[in-house]
């Protein structure tokens, strides 16, 4: 039994010597593989970003609307005496100047009469002086006791009824005049006339109710627009501000934009439509902007002293809000929550989390995360351009 066993034992060794050399080169191919998984965990070679620095500037504090220009003065012409139009003086869609001949009405009629009030005021007048020189004839023959009280009395009366009738007729030839000047129909304002309604050979009258023409003011010019109720703290709260201006620029123009004063705010808000309605007074010496056309307003409140600006493609939406790549001087990267303003052409006003000088992500940022390097490479200088566009801009509280 002896013998079997040491046979056995014997026939056992080279088996297990061949089981423990596979068995250690199975753990050497294993400590490869988990050699080679480890150094895949070191991760990928830094990714090229576009970065620019973040700026300060000092920008407006504005708000974008959509608005209307109207006419500074609207003046419908009407007939003041009625008669026969004899001529017209000026051409349609003409610019006038206060005081310009536009159309003339018959005068004769009223240069008749006109000349028969004179007539009748001279007649006065005579009467009056004969009337006052009986009267002092009167006060000498008192003064000497030879005339009756009643004659005295007489002579006092019949000059002062005299010099009520020459007021009288005087008033009349004011009147007179008047009528005869309303002959020749002036413009009113300085403007520009639209289409006449008559031509001549028209009688006209002044209850006739349709206009000879209608002139606008057009310079300056009003602009209309409406802001919405959440933004009217705002605007009340710098409505004593210097720098409250109202930027005017007309859809689809090639002019540029001009600067306007505030110069109405509405008492109430518009029910329904929660808007208050604001005007502006705009320069509008060249004729670029015409009544009721729409165009872009920006109201300027304050500006904003060295606002740090950021370009607009840096600022992501997150889970926990706006946020930033910073990249640091190790190009490493970190990621920095911000609170961000309005906007100023490609540029955005951030209020909190970025300083002037530091560099941020501009391009890229979805493949990236905290702590990362990076390869950062400069964007082109982005625009901040000041004319009002078509988005709103909400302003920073």
């Amino acid at each position: 039994m002896i013998g079997r066993t040491d046979q056995r034992a014997s026939g056992l060794r080279p088996f297990r010597l061949i089981v423990g050399a596979a068995f250690l080169v199975l753990c050497l191919f294993v400590f490869a593989a988990c050699g080679k998984k480890t150094a895949g965990r070191e991760g990928p070679p830094p990714r090229t970003v576009l970065v620019a620095k973040v700026t300060a500037a000092d920008v407006p504090l504005y708000l974008d609307e959509i608005g209307t220009t109207s006419a500074l003065e609207t003046v419908q012409v009407q007939a003041q005496v009625t008669g026969q139009i004899m001529s017209r003086e000026f051409k349609d869609g003409a610019d006038v100047k206060k005081g310009d001949l536009l159309f003339k009405i018959d005068p004769r009629p009223y240069q008749a009469a006109f000349e028969q009030a004179q007539g009748q005021f001279a007649q006065a007048r005579a009467q009056l002086a004969l009337n006052q020189t009986n009267l002092r004839r009167q006060l000498d023959l008192r003064a000497k006791n030879v005339t009756a009280p009643q004659e005295f009395d007489a002579a006092k009366a019949n000059a002062a009824a005299d010099e009520a009738r020459v007021k009288s007729a005087e008033a009349a030839v004011a009147a007179a005049q008047v009528n005869l000047d309303f002959c020749d129909v002036r413009a009113p304002i300085d403007g520009r006339a639209g289409l006449r309604n008559v031509d001549v050979g028209n009688v006209v009258s002044p209850g006739s109710g349709t206009p000879l023409v209608s002139i606008q003011g057009l310079d300056p010019i009003y602009t209309d627009f409406t802001i919405s109720e959440p933004d009217l703290p705002l605007v009340r709260r710098y409505l004593e501000n210097e720098n409250l201006k109202v930027m005017t620029d007309a859809e689809g123009d090639s002019t540029e934009a001009r600067m306007g004063d505030l110069y109405f705010i509405d008492n109430a808000v518009q029910p329904g439509s929660g808007t208050v309605k604001l005007r502006g007074v705009t320069p509008n010496p060249d004729r670029a902007l015409w009544p009721a056309q729409f165009v872009h307003v920006r109201l300027i409140l304050d500006i904003l002293k060295g606002a740090t600006l950021v370009p607009g493609g840096a600022v992501q939406i997150g889970q926990n809000g706006p946020y930033v790549f910073v990249v640091k001087p190790d190009s490493t990267l970190d990621l920095r929550q911000v609170k961000p303003g309005q906007v100023q052409g490609d540029l955005t006003v951030i209020s909190e989390g970025v300083r002037e000088g530091e560099t941020v992500v501009v391009s890229g940022q979805l493949q990236l995360a905290p702590g990362a390097k990076v390869i950062a490479k400069e964007a082109g200088p982005p625009s901040s351009g000041e004319g009002p566009g078509p988005p709103r801009a909400k302003a920073i509280n």
